[in-house]
């Protein structure tokens, strides 16, 4: 889901207008016409909703990890029982009891693991992150079967209005390699919006250097996520992309 108003004319996120994509992707991906009955095939109003995003100062997350917070207000759910966190979810009582996660982040590239995306996201439910570093991070798919989240994910937003394309180090970040991409991707499977977003990735990188530039570490955890630990879909064949939006320069 893209468009090319989400930003206005001083480079401002709007935030009415991540809530109507917000609204039009859930739309198609339930099948249903109007925005609240989308968001009540997946929230209840007896729901605890713990929404994930992600704290990177570079690249934040729009504000109620791009709009989820206030579509589960509007599908009933009490406002003390929705919480929003990063690196303090083990410590959050909203976390620690909740019946309903949504996963909600933005794309980039990452040091430890190729990119920075859905998968990834929960590496802050586990008590030592760094011990999933091990051979660029090919098991961070093991972390969703852990009980603090196993079947709990009812949605994933990839955020990808800003993605970052290229950096080489530890948290680098240079505004050089971002871009308005001014787009979410939206799905049930986690693995199969985080190749999708891998793909949108790798073929900017190709557009920017003018050649094939692999990832250094290549994010190999999507693909095994799928053939090793069988959380979801990496292989385009089987994935079914519905394109929205904005279509300009959409790279896939």
């Amino acid at each position: 889901m893209r468009d090319k108003d989400v930003f206005d004319s001083n480079g401002k996120l709007r935030e009415e207008i991540i809530l109507k994509m917000l609204d039009e992707a859930l739309a198609a991906l339930t099948g249903k016409k109007q925005p609240l009955d989308a968001w009540m095939t997946l929230i209840a109003p007896d729901d605890i909703v713990g929404i994930k995003t992600n704290v990177w100062q570079y690249i934040p997350p729009p504000p109620g990890g791009a709009g989820p917070e206030k579509a589960c207000d509007g599908c009933g759910v009490k406002e003390s029982q929705i919480g929003i966190d990063d690196r303090g979810v083990l410590k959050n009582p909203i976390f620690l009891k909740a019946t309903a996660l949504i996963n909600a982040r933005p794309m980039r590239t990452h040091h430890w693991s190729g990119v920075g995306s859905l998968i990834k996201n929960y590496i802050m439910f586990v008590p030592d992150p760094s011990n999933y570093h091990g051979d660029t991070c090919a098991d961070l798919a093991t972390i969703w079967n852990k009980p603090i989240v196993k079947g709990k994910t009812r949605l994933n937003v990839l955020v990808m209005l800003t993605p970052q394309f290229y950096g080489v180090g530890p948290h680098s970040f240079n505004p050089k390699y971002v871009w308005k991409y001014n787009g979410l991707l939206v799905g049930l499977d986690p693995v199969a919006v985080d190749s999708t977003g891998l793909r949108i990735i790798e073929a900017k990188r190709r557009e920017f250097f003018g050649e094939d530039r692999p990832l250094s570490p290549p994010a190999k955890h999507i693909l095994l996520a799928d053939t090793r630990h069988h959380l979801g879909t990496a292989n385009p064949e089987n994935i079914e992309l519905i394109k929205l939006g904005y279509s300009e320069n959409i790279l896939i």
